[in-house]
């Protein structure tokens, strides 16, 4: 992507500020936009390019996703949930794989909750029923991914171990009912809905096991705590920055240097925890835990700390930044909902919210 223009491959020139002032105060993205997506593949970056996808690798898909959260936050975390969800490609049988992504709409996404139940049938298929919650861009997947325990004759089925056995699948968003109940005040248009699957048969080739790969790549090793963190960070980092551009409109005289100098310099840690990670492997090392624990910890005090910053800031910003139609509102309210994901929430004490003083009123 270019500072001055995005070209899709019908020729249509759009700017990225063209982008930002179409996402302001949208509740979906555009046909225009996701033609776009689509045309450049952006929602397949992880996907093998053996499949048609771009096959990037673990720095460049980061760059990538930082660049479109700092256009809109929107934007930046739906391709950043529903291209981790094409991440599943690397999952499916190759024939399954390569038939579903020869077409560059193909968009995985859903939850990774446990919401439903797969009943198995003599014929090897499987009768889906459940709800699940929180699938990320659903109005612009063309499949649902799904977890859900394996029953027959309704009773749950057990591994060696006795613990109830999920399977992940993959489903058609035709024999999906997709409930639309976003109300956080920020991420309007992620599409995050809730989606209904009722007595839909399944078949074994359209199942997985998240840690079963019919593909050797690197990025396959990858543990999953890490490939979440860096992900989300860069989504972080990026509407940091754009928060960063408007701050400077609504108060020109503002001191932002060392913030963006902050923003600039984690950023430069993200991808260099990128490039770590796939030497290591490259050399067919498996990742530490140490290694794990130091990037999430790194995750959670960077988010902590852009946290404050944000506030910092926008103390200083006035009414404007109040405006319910304004870039900044949009920005802020985006970063404040995305941030309550909980992969980097802090487990706090209850007497480090408030003062043992206070009365019970304030508790």
């Amino acid at each position: 992507m270019t500072k001055t223009s995005i070209q899709n491959e019908n020729r249509v020139m759009i700017t990225p500020e063209e982008i930002k002032n179409e996402m302001l105060g949208a509740s979906e993205v555009s046909p225009q936009i996701m033609n776009l997506i689509h045309d450049q593949r952006l929602l397949q970056i992880w996907v093998p390019k053996k499949y048609g996808g771009l096959g990037f690798r673990l720095n460049q898909g980061l760059q990538i996703l930082f660049d479109w959260s700092k256009i809109d936050g929107s934007l930046g975390w739906m391709l950043t949930l529903c291209s981790g969800a094409n991440f599943f490609s690397r999952n499916l049988k190759p024939e399954i794989a390569t038939t579903l992504f020869s077409n560059s709409k193909t968009c995985f996404g859903g939850s990774g909750m446990i919401g439903g139940t797969a009943e198995k049938q003599n014929d090897g298929t499987f009768i889906i029923n459940g709800l699940w919650h929180f699938a990320t861009g659903a109005p612009h997947l063309s499949h649902f991914t799904l977890n859900a325990k394996l029953t027959e004759k309704g009773i749950p089925l057990l591994d060696k171990f006795g613990s109830e056995i999920i399977r992940s699948f993959v489903i058609s968003k035709n024999e999906v009912e997709i409930i639309p109940n976003w109300k956080s005040m920020g991420m309007k248009a992620t599409g995050t809905f809730s989606f209904k699957v009722e007595n839909v048969e399944v078949s074994e080739e359209y199942s997985f096991v998240y840690d079963d790969f019919f593909t050797d790549d690197v990025l396959d090793k990858i543990p999953f705590r890490i490939f979440a963190d860096l992900t989300l960070l860069v989504n972080y980092l990026g509407i940091a920055s754009h928060f960063s551009e408007e701050a400077i409109i609504i108060r020109p005289n503002l001191l932002l240097d060392s913030f963006n100098k902050m923003i600039s310099n984690e950023l430069e840690k993200t991808i260099d925890f990128a490039n770590e990670i796939e030497n290591i492997l490259n050399d067919f090392e498996t990742v530490p835990p140490e290694k794990q624990t130091e990037i999430h910890s790194f995750g959670t005090d960077l988010v902590e700390k852009l946290s404050h910053q944000i506030l910092e800031i926008y103390f200083q910003l006035g009414l404007r930044a109040t405006h319910k139609d304004s870039a900044m509102y949009q920005i802020f309210c985006d970063y404040f909902t995305a941030t309550q994901h909980a992969n980097f929430r802090r487990d706090f004490k209850q007497n480090e919210f408030y003062c043992e003083s206070f009365t019970d009123e304030f508790r």
